[in-house]
């Protein structure tokens, strides 16, 4: 019993080391809802996924699966975000792609509606178009 209690031990010490760290670093701008939201899926998804995948400590797999996830589904949403922003403001096309070059995001500007502005989001995974969103921007 000694040895699975020592390893939730120290997870769990990793884990508040690395709060402790990201209070200490300043961002530019708080993260975005769209952040919040993916990074909420993404540690479900990651949770489940890890919980199954860890065949001798469910726990542990569950846990390790919701941070990776919840850390890789923000940074998706927020870098979404960002594109559609970076668009609205500048008025010209957006594309943001992974260093594999595998998954594309593009924030095409369109006509302003009243104070807000409409702006087109794709997402590309191998050159196959996933997903297209219209989403408005407003000041």
């Amino acid at each position: 019993m000694l040895p699975k209690m020592s390893g939730l031990i120290l997870v769990m010490a990793m884990l508040a080391l690395v709060v402790s760290f990201s209070g200490c670093a300043t961002a530019p701008q708080s993260p975005s809802k769209q952040a919040y939201q993916t990074g909420a899926v993404g540690a479900g998804v990651g949770a489940a996924a890890g919980a199954l995948l860890d065949k001798k400590n469910h726990w542990r797999g569950g846990v390790i699966g919701a941070g990776l996830g919840a850390v890789l589904g923000g940074a998706v949403g927020e870098i979404n975000n960002r594109a559609i922003q970076e668009a609205a403001y500048r008025q010209q096309p957006v594309v943001y792609t992974n260093a594999e070059g595998t998954q594309r995001v593009e924030a095409i500007p369109g006509d302003p509606k009243g104070n807000c502005k409409l702006v087109t989001e794709k997402y590309y995974e191998n050159g196959q178009l996933i997903k297209e969103v219209e989403r408005e921007v407003c000041n």
